[in-house]
């Protein structure tokens, strides 16, 4: 008699390994270049950024990528991707020196000791809105280096590694993607648009904080569950060394080195936040904040040279796999572009809403940007590359501009959340060592709950004539 196999077990294996799906996208597009014809909009320098002239779309010569020609674009990717793969390293690296000095785990520890273990499921809803808001108010990769530390406490109260990712990668994502402040699509939008800078806030804001309160839910949901059943746990396997809480929680306390060190970093965070609004710091600034605080941890705690050498190298070969998916998922853009199809997909979609119902085109609006950003997962470029075309399109239709404007941001910041061709997520996925066929498969109910909240917002505005 055969023995059963476990439930757990076999839902684990349903799911193809993260890279083979990536690869099978990868040979997707590759085919799709010889089946979509190639096409391109006139495009125009405005304050430094190229963007779309309606009604300017014209095919091209086809440029069909050949087999070599896919696997070149496999390290062009990696060298399109080159600044994102460093920040993960860099990340890893400023946390490897503050998981070996401990301040990590002890910050942990004594706050989990001092709230009390009978309000797990208040902190997990608490550092979901913290988390959320971060994403709201600073940014998305900006973030990367608070990713473990959701990690540490997810363990310390009972979770794991897929919990972490729900509370610091999901609630960061909806924050950055439906933030009203968002600079990237709302502020590239109202700027092509002409509308006042972050005009409408209030919607947006309700959708926004319902979301997260939908993600806060769901996290503590799954906590539950795992708590209930391990078996049920979607991070079995994963590598959790040097994450889990070394002893009781009732022994931990800080120490003066552990209050440099959270000192050291802090004052890391805020240099970042300063740089990131004040002086236009991207991904390189940030890499090189991290590495200096990784540096200056190291200093603080009396680290031998040797022991520093160790760690940096240790801190790599953990973060190694997440980096390479960023490259390898990069290659899907490199694709994109040596077909010239990108521009196409957005041109045959935007005259698939032509003739419409007026709610139906809203929505509609928004199932495409969730397509085409599958293809440009950059915010501000896919803004750039739509928003020209879909707001007047959006008015021969009869929506407001900022009804256009939402649905795109829904369509575009929603879709972020399963988005295997989004580096930001990689990245940060990688951080917390969750592979991106595991979240997806954590994610996909939240994403599907959120797509529908959000399509009732958005028939509220049509409804209101938003504006």
């Amino acid at each position: 008699m055969h023995k059963a196999k476990p439930k757990g077990k076999f839902l684990l294996n349903r799911m193809p390994h993260a890279v083979t799906i990536l690869f099978i996208i990868i040979i997707l597009v590759t085919i799709l270049t010889y089946l979509i014809p190639a096409g391109t909009y006139e495009r125009v320098e405005v304050d430094g950024r190229n963007v779309v002239v309606p009604n300017s779309y014209e095919t091209i010569s086809s440029t069909p990528v050949g087999i070599l020609d896919m696997f070149k674009a496999m390290p062009l990717g990696f060298k399109a991707a080159s600044e994102i793969i460093f920040i993960v390293l860099a990340g890893a690296i400023m946390f490897g020196f503050m998981e070996k000095s401990k301040a990590i785990e002890n910050t942990v520890g004594t706050l989990v000791k001092n709230l009390g273990l009978k309000h797990k499921n208040l902190i997990i809803v608490i550092m979901t809105f913290i988390y959320g808001l971060m994403g709201v108010a600073v940014g998305y990769e900006n973030n990367i280096a608070l990713v473990p530390i959701a990690a540490v406490l997810s363990f310390a109260l009972g979770g794991d590694l897929i919990l972490a990712a729900g509370i610091s990668v999901g609630a960061m994502t909806i924050g950055f993607g439906l933030s009203p402040i968002n600079p990237y699509t709302i502020g590239t939008g109202h700027k092509i648009a002409q509308l006042p800078m972050f005009s409408g806030a209030l919607l947006r804001s309700v959708l926004c904080f319902t979301a997260l309160s939908i993600m806060a839910y769901y996290n503590v949901r799954y906590f539950k569950k795992i708590l209930a059943d391990p078996d049920k746990s979607l991070g079995k396997g994963l590598d959790i060394n040097d994450l889990k809480l070394s002893k009781p929680i009732q022994e931990y306390q800080l120490s003066t080195s552990n209050w440099i060190v959270i000192s050291i970093f802090t004052l890391g965070l805020m240099t970042i936040v300063y740089g990131v609004f004040n002086l236009n710091w991207f991904i390189n600034e940030l890499s090189a904040v991290f590495l200096i605080v990784a540096l200056l941890c190291g200093l603080a705690t009396k680290m031998s040279a040797t022991n520093m050498s160790k760690t940096v190298l240790k801190a790599v070969s953990i973060a190694a796999p997440g980096a390479f998916m960023v490259g390898f998922a990069t290659t899907i853009k490199v694709l994109m572009e040596m077909g010239n199809i990108g521009d196409t997909i957005s041109y045959q979609l935007s005259n698939l809403l032509q003739g419409l119902p007026l709610y139906a085109s809203a929505i509609s609006m928004s199932l495409s940007q969730t397509v085409i950003n599958f293809f440009i997962p950059s915010g501000s470029g896919q803004a750039l590359a739509t928003l020209p075309v879909m707001l007047p399109l959006g008015e021969s239709l009869g929506l407001t501009q900022q009804v256009t404007i939402l649905a795109f941001q829904i369509g575009d910041g929603l879709s972020n959340l399963i988005n295997p061709t989004l580096g930001g997520l990689i990245a940060m996925l990688s951080m917390c060592r969750v592979p991106i066929d595991r979240w997806i498969r954590f994610i996909f109910p939240v994403f599907i709950s959120l797509l529908i909240l959000s399509f009732l917002a958005l028939v509220i505005a049509v409804a209101t004539n938003y504006s």
